[in-house]
Order: C-alpha cells, then sequence, then structure tokens
C-alpha cells in the first residue's frame, strides 16, 4: 500500500511529528510504501521528499497559506502525481499547510483520513481554552475568537482564525475526509459537540513500540516523578506547591519556560529537577518511580507520557481532565484528581505513595492495549476500507 503522511513538520517538535514519524516507520517497516508533505523549516530531518514541500511561513504567507495558496496546491498535485497514494493521512495541517490538500486528494478519488491531535476543527486557537478554562464559544459563534482575541496575533490574529474556521467549516471538512481518527473519546465527543457527525469518527489510541519498553524493572524507589514540559498549562507549578508541603522526594525530568523560577523557589527542597533528557536518559528513573503524576490544567488529549510510564510498569496519577482519564483504571493504574485543586492533589500523592499496586500486571496491560503492531494492523485496516 502507498501512503501518504501529511504534518505541518518533520522533526521531532512535538506530539503529532513524533506520531507521523514514528508511523512511517512502523509502515515501512511492515512492507508500505510511503511518502512526506510537510513544510520547508529548518530544523527538519532530510527526506527524500522535501523537493515537493512548499517553503517555510513568512508574514506575507501568514495571510494566504491558512487558506490554501498555490504555491501548497501545486507542489502537493506533483507529489499526488508522482507516488500516487492508495491513502492520505493528516495530521497537524492548518495554517501552514491547511485542509486544502484534503480536498485535492478528495477530488481525485484518494481515500484521505485524519488524525486528530488538538481540537482545531472546532476551535480557532486548537485548544478550547480561554483564560485558563475550557471554552466552547466558537462552536455556535465564530466571531467569538474576535472578541476576545485568544489567538496569537492580536486583533489581526483573531481576524485571519475567524476566516480560516469560516473557510474549513465543518460541512467543507467532512465531505472531503473519509474518517476522522481521534486518540480519545474525549477529543470524539468535543468535536461532535462542536457539530460534526459522530459516524465520521473512530477513536484510535496513541501507541508505543514496545522494543522501547522492553525488560522493564519493576524494583521502585523511593520517590514519584513528573515527565513534561514546564510551563504553567502542564499543572507543575500546582504540583511543585503540593509536593513541597510532603515529605516524599519529587523528580522532576523535562524543560520549559518555568524552569528558572521553579529551580529558583524549589531547588532547595525535596524536588529535584533534572532537566530536559532524552527517553535513553530519563527512562530507568520513569521506570524507579513509585509513580508519575500528569497535572495538566488544560485539556490534554492522549499523552503518551501516560502511555509510557504504564508500559513500564509506573501507576499514573493524572488529572481529570481532557483524555487523561481514559488512559487510568482507577485504583488498578492509578488514580485521578481535581485539575488545579492543590488540596486534592496533596491528598492523592499521599494515597498513592501509600498504595499498593501490581507493577507487572500494569506493564502487560498497557504494553498489550498500546501496541504498534496491533496500531498498525488496524490503521491499514482503516486505510483499505
Amino acid at each position: 500500500m502507498r501512503v501518504l503522511l501529511a504534518n505541518k513538520f518533520y522533526y521531532h517538535r512535538g506530539g503529532d511529528c513524533i506520531y507521523m514519524m514514528e508511523l512511517e516507520r512502523l509502515l515501512k517497516a511492515k512492507g508500505h510504501e510511503v511518502a512526506i508533505f510537510a513544510m520547508q523549516y529548518p530544523e527538519n530531518l532530510p527526506s527524500e521528499w522535501s523537493k515537493y514541500w512548499p517553503s517555510n511561513m513568512s508574514a506575507v504567507k501568514a495571510l494566504s497559506r491558512p487558506f490554501g495558496d498555490s504555491e501548497v496546491i501545486h507542489k502537493f498535485n506533483a507529489l499526488l502525481n508522482d507516488f500516487m497514494p492508495n491513502v492520505v493521512h493528516l495530521n497537524n495541517i492548518h495554517t501552514q499547510l491547511s485542509p486544502v490538500i484534503a480536498e485535492i486528494a478528495h477530488r481525485r478519488g484518494i481515500r484521505v483520513v485524519w488524525t486528530l491531535h488538538d481540537s482545531k476543527l472546532v476551535c480557532p486557537c486548537y485548544t478550547c481554552m480561554r483564560d485558563g478554562k475550557w471554552c466552547e464559544e466558537c462552536f455556535s459563534r465564530g466571531t467569538s475568537v474576535i472578541k476576545h482575541r485568544c489567538m496569537p496575533g492580536g486583533y489581526m490574529g483573531a481576524i485571519i482564525g475567524y476566516m480560516e474556521k469560516r473557510k474549513w467549516n465543518k460541512n467543507r471538512l467532512q465531505f472531503c475526509c473519509d474518517l476522522f481518527l481521534p486518540p480519545s473519546q474525549f477529543m470524539a465527543d468535543t468535536c461532535i459537540r462542536g457539530g460534526y457527525d459522530k459516524e465520521k469518527f473512530r477513536v484510535l489510541s496513541n501507541f508505543i513500540d514496545l522494543k522501547k519498553v522492553e525488560n522493564p524493572s519493576f524494583d521502585k524507589g523511593n520517590y514519584y516523578v513528573y515527565l513534561g514540559r514546564l510551563t504553567k498549562v502542564k499543572g507543575i507549578e500546582t504540583l511543585c506547591k503540593a509536593a513541597s508541603e510532603l515529605p516524599y522526594k519529587l523528580v522532576v525530568i523535562g524543560g520549559g519556560e518555568m524552569e528558572p523560577e521553579l529551580r529558583s523557589k524549589y531547588g532547595n527542597t525535596n524536588i529535584e529537577f533534572l532537566g530536559q533528557q532524552k527517553w535513553e536518559e530519563f527512562r530507568a528513573v520513569l521506570e524507579g518511580a513509585r509513580f508519575m503524576v500528569i497535572p495538566s490544567e488544560w485539556s490534554e488529549n492522549n499523552p503518551l507520557t501516560v502511555i509510557e510510564s504504564l508500559a513500564l510498569g509506573t501507576p499514573v496519577l493524572g488529572a481529570n481532565i481532557g483524555g487523561i482519564p481514559e488512559l487510568i483504571d482507577a485504583g488498578v493504574s492509578g488514580m485521578v484528581f481535581e485539575s488545579g485543586d492543590q488540596e486534592d492533589l496533596k491528598n492523592k500523592i499521599e494515597k498513592m505513595w501509600n498504595a499498593s499496586f501490581d507493577y507487572e500486571s500494569i506493564s502487560m496491560a498497557a504494553q498489550s492495549r498500546y501496541s504498534s503492531d496491533k496500531y498498525v494492523e488496524q490503521i491499514v485496516d482503516i486505510y483499505s476500507i
């Protein structure tokens, strides 16, 4: 089968990029032909398909590219002509590539599926969050993004966001996309509340390469761990406040805008900051933790950090927000707490610390549920419908 994967960037920038690049590797390993469509960007990895990629964004292109400019149309058509895919699998494409590529593929009779890494289908600013709270105003009133100016770029950014959502509306996108693939039921439900047809959705959770988590050790140390970016929406500040009032050691893995402030404030407490690390560096730390905390204060979709932790047999204490609770079997593989509630988080940390878990069973269940081999079988079946 010939599969064309599309995403804005082609380097390990975020979850969408990691997902697509890992899927590319898995599909090739199963004997499928894979082409990539992305935007030219300095940090992109080398690719034999880069000659087909449109140029990087500029101030001028920011006014035209979100709506499908001539360069994207020309280069995408050229790639379709030369590669002749059986299916086009979209990922994070809005603005830098735009959904025009879905329309082009559909018109040519090519099957189009779309993995939803965020809520851009129903929210111009991708997150359905405004002033730290959940917001669905744009589901029924598209001009709300202008009213609240919740897009980057102030008033002009809000205008572009509104026009982009108006052009790529639900009727237009549903017509040219055969199936949307949200990784969580939460994301599917969000889009359906925004007016999309539920028959167009199939939930397909993220996956993990089992080689990455093979032969885990279930010997746990006297610490728990946070793994992720150090930004406000990730809830790291709330976690540090709660952790500093408890006698247990917290190990923080990750970097971000809040790192200097948090190190200065909590560096001499029971919190240890390891900074940004690669998987090979932090696997043993995650593996040896009593549990992992994901204290998000925005609606995470299907966080890979939870899947990685569970696959190693490390239970998870997760915020009861977004798609996080779908990944946790409360009382078996972890617990949940109310997002942003420092006292509830503090109480649940104590409960997790004193609870008994079957680490091996957690690992076995997660590895079975999120196996990359199983995922490839499912996605190829979807391609073939």
